[in-house]
């Protein structure tokens, strides 16, 4: 497969179909029993961190954006996702809020403007082609797109070292097969590596098969490229 085309099979399982179950299969049925990380986690990064004017990439169903408790009575949120989809679907549900949503490949420069108070990639780069300092390009697109004392937070799903139960090591190898996930390398130390090359202030944790991260004060590219 080219570039192009593991990037599309990573997202082109969510259907309309696929989309009226993920709620019910991953957040409810695989989260807790398979990647060991109950949904409940993911409600409390997404509550920590979000702000009035938000940008979520990878946009699933729109349920962590549905749920969140807002700190502002109608917040500015952007919705980026390679997947038609996917977008219409977090629309919806949050069609309160009037998003904006964007169709882009997160590989590539995104086409937003910046001064987002909080940037989320929920679940997003286990989905994504190549390894964790290949996927890392995603943060470099977004960190230029924080307001200064913005955050930048996430959760994926890993592979590598992480603890999997036997059933989830086989869904684990079959997504990949598929082209759904693309994770057989990304570990956690990786992780930790590519966002601290990148943030000043980074706060990861690990729950079961699942990265959690929470990351401030993007470093600037020359810096980055000088150490």
């Amino acid at each position: 497969m080219t570039m192009d085309a593991d990037v599309e099979a990573g997202q082109a399982i969510y259907t309309p179909a696929t989309l009226k179950a993920y709620d019910w299969f991953v957040l409810g049925f695989s989260n807790r029993l398979l990647w060991r990380c109950p949904t409940g986690h993911l409600r409390d990064l997404y509550a920590r961190n979000v702000g009035a004017r938000h940008l979520d990439i990878g946009v699933g169903t729109g349920y962590f954006l549905d749920t969140a408790p807002w700190p502002a009575p109608r917040p500015d949120i952007t919705l980026v996702d390679l997947n038609a989809h996917s977008l219409a679907a977090a629309a919806r549900r949050i069609a309160r809020f009037s998003p904006q949503t964007v169709t882009a490949n997160c590989l590539e420069p995104l086409p937003v403007t910046g001064g987002f108070s909080s940037i989320a990639l929920g679940y997003l780069l286990h989905c994504l082609p190549g390894s964790i300092a290949g996927k890392a390009v995603v943060f470099d697109h977004a960190a230029p797109l924080l307001a200064p004392d913005g955050v930048l937070f996430g959760a994926t799903i890993l592979q590598g070292d992480a603890p999997r139960s036997a059933p989830a090591r086989a869904l684990m190898k079959f997504y990949n097969k598929k082209g759904v996930f693309s994770n057989a390398a990304d570990t956690f130390q990786d992780l930790v590596f590519q966002l601290e090359s990148r943030f000043a202030d980074v706060m990861t944790r690990r729950i079961g098969a699942v990265a959690l991260f929470e990351a401030r004060r993007p470093f600037c590219a020359s810096r980055r490229n000088s150490d």
